[in-house]
């Protein structure tokens, strides 16, 4: 190796949002470093996301939900489907990210890249399955049909931890969107290395543009806008913070928002189930 070759410096690459099918940097210019426990240079600068970034995407998210809901579950089966089929042709990207961006095993990445796939498959298979299990044909006295539906909530936020859990990042959305929902994830601090590689597995899915959208940055930031926000209909909190938590979900109490804070298993009917809603209709019958 030459005496220039090994001077030479490594640059880390920009990781930008995933905003309305696109990648852009955050309005604020801020960012933050990506690198794994120990290591000398950074494996990434990451966007710092602003509030002005996330009304960009709740925008994106409520133009995109009522189409995604309109689509039959059937399609957005197959689209949820297509997802995993791009992450699984991305798998030594994702692994490079994993172990020498999150600092995981050879091992662990392998797991985890795993599991990201699993999920993705899982909830593809449910959006025209649990309709079945938990709509009805109510028994009433009186000359009715009674029937229940699920409808999805609309436009949800996701918040996650800190610490990147791919596996969970992936059944979180793909739960959300099983239903007909569209989604802005937070994932902060560390795990915002992963908004580029799910992010840019997603605009190649057949996804339309504005039903997943990824933001990096600080939670303690952001948290409270997503509380607040008039147009964001339900709210997972899935960070183990119990003060905040309740903070959360007084502000959320100005529009009825949904807020959800479940720890259960990921790969259950319940993700889906904690942001549908259910309409019940009558029908006369005719003599």
């Amino acid at each position: 190796m030459s005496r220039t070759e090994s001077a030479r410096l490594p640059v880390p690459k920009t990781h930008k949002l995933y905003i309305g099918g696109e990648f852009p940097r955050s309005e604020s210019g801020r960012s933050y470093v990506l690198a794994k426990p120990g290591a000398k240079h950074a494996y990434a600068q990451l966007c710092l996301a602003s509030r002005k970034d996330l009304r960009a995407a709740v925008d994106a998210a409520k133009a995109a939900q009522p189409g995604w809901a309109g689509r039959s579950a059937y399609n957005r089966g197959q689209i949820l489907y297509r997802m995993a089929e791009m992450i699984e042709g991305r798998g030594e990207s994702w692994r490079v990210l994993l172990r020498d961006g999150l600092g995981l095993t050879a091992a662990q990445a392998t797991r985890a890249f795993e599991g990201v796939i699993d999920a993705l498959v899982y909830f593809a298979g449910a959006t025209d399955k649990y309709p079945q299990v938990i709509g009805a044909v109510n028994p009433v006295a009186g000359p009715h049909h009674s029937f229940t539906t699920p409808e999805p909530t609309g436009v949800i936020g996701l918040i996650f931890p800190d610490e990147p859990d791919p596996a969970a990042i992936a059944a979180r959305i793909a739960a959300a969107i099983a239903g007909g929902n569209s989604v802005i994830a937070l994932l902060p601090g560390r795990a915002g290395g992963m908004v580029a590689e799910f992010g840019e597995a997603f605009a190649t899915a057949d996804l339309p543009a504005g039903v997943v959208n990824l933001l990096s940055g600080d939670a303690a930031e952001l948290t409270p806008q997503f509380a607040s926000h008039m147009e964001i209909q339900g709210l997972a909190f899935l960070r183990d913070e119990p003060q905040q938590r309740t903070e959360l979900e007084r502000a959320a109490a100005d529009n009825m928002k949904r807020c959800v804070a479940s720890h259960g298993p990921l790969l259950a009917l319940e993700r889906v189930l904690d942001f549908v809603e259910y309409k019940t209709v009558w029908h006369p019958i005719g003599s």
